[in-house]
């Protein structure tokens, strides 16, 4: 059998190799605390008050899925949320560590590391958007960021009243909120996920009046859709490359009145269990599609 402990201590050389450069000040110097994120809604909270983490998890598959905020390449990859370096986050000796509910399994292992806060956003049936904005308020006052967290929120909500005057006309219109799964199956976002939350507070309404369905497979069948044919259906994050050309030729989907008068739109990436900023990046992509579209209603 070949031995495994080459690749073990190659492991190791190279975490102790990471922990070494960030404690030289060569992968993170801010003057600040010392943050490191499970949650990427928790990360978004922080880099909404200014504070960039040291560490966070699954980067690679952040920058793609949620773009915004921006995370600079020097913060250090924790690997897998579900399943975070646990020796590396030692290594680094954060001074707090950033979780949700869905990480209770690993806080006893990370309280051992470094004190941990703890903030919910997403609880089944509850619209998310006011615990995303208590999560502002929570991380601040542990970071004794009141002032900066003031400011979020004072620009949130212009930027609420904002798209609610611009898109004013587009009122009557309901929308459907999916992401695309195959070429028969989307994932449909009611009030109480992030996506429908907002979209209500920006004066428009949801044609999807049940709740949304969070499971690994997009669950609904796309015919589902067909129940109010004056809707826009607001397609969010690119679709999968092996559902583009089938969903271009499905019977089911291009019989769908709002495919037939060209009401479908495309928003880009958005993280659907994001914080804050994924909020208000999903308002400003739907706001700029609509205005840009040229409809009146």
């Amino acid at each position: 059998m070949r031995s495994t402990t080459p690749v073990i201590l190659r492991r190791r050389e190279i975490i102790l190799g990471v922990a070494a450069s960030w404690a030289a000040g060569k992968v993170f110097a801010n003057g600040g605390p010392r943050l490191a994120a499970v949650d990427w809604a928790m990360l978004e909270t922080a880099v909404a008050l200014g504070v960039m983490p040291v560490a966070a998890t699954e980067l690679i598959q952040f920058r793609k899925d949620a773009v915004e905020p921006e995370i600079p390449q020097k913060v250090i990859d924790l690997g897998l949320r579900g399943a975070p370096n646990f020796e590396l986050l030692h290594l680094l000796k954060p001074d707090l560590i950033l979780l949700s509910p869905f990480y209770t399994r690993h806080q006893a292992a990370l309280e051992r590391i470094a004190p941990i806060i703890s903030l919910p956003f997403y609880i089944r049936g509850e619209p998310p958007f006011e615990k995303a904005l208590a999560a502002i308020r929570g991380l601040a006052e542990r970071l004794n960021r009141q002032d900066k967290a003031s400011k979020v929120l004072s620009g949130i909500e212009a930027q609420l009243n904002g798209h609610r005057e611009r898109l004013a006309r587009f009122a009557a219109r309901p929308f459907y909120l999916v992401n695309v799964g195959d070429a028969r199956h989307v994932r449909v976002f009611g009030a109480d996920s992030m996506f429908g939350d907002v979209l209500s507070r920006i004066g428009l309404t949801n044609a999807w009046t049940e709740r949304s369905r969070y499971t690994f497979a997009a669950p609904v069948p796309i015919e589902q859709l067909a129940a109010r044919e004056d809707a826009h259906i607001i397609v969010i994050s690119e679709i999968p490359v092996e559902a583009r050309s089938s969903l271009k030729s499905s019977m089911i989907w291009n019989s769908l009145v709002p495919v037939q008068e060209q009401r479908v739109m495309m928003l880009g990436n958005v993280n659907p269990y994001g914080g804050v900023i994924a909020a208000m990046r999903f308002a400003r992509l739907l706001s700029d599609a609509l205005l840009a579209s040229g409809e009146n209603q």
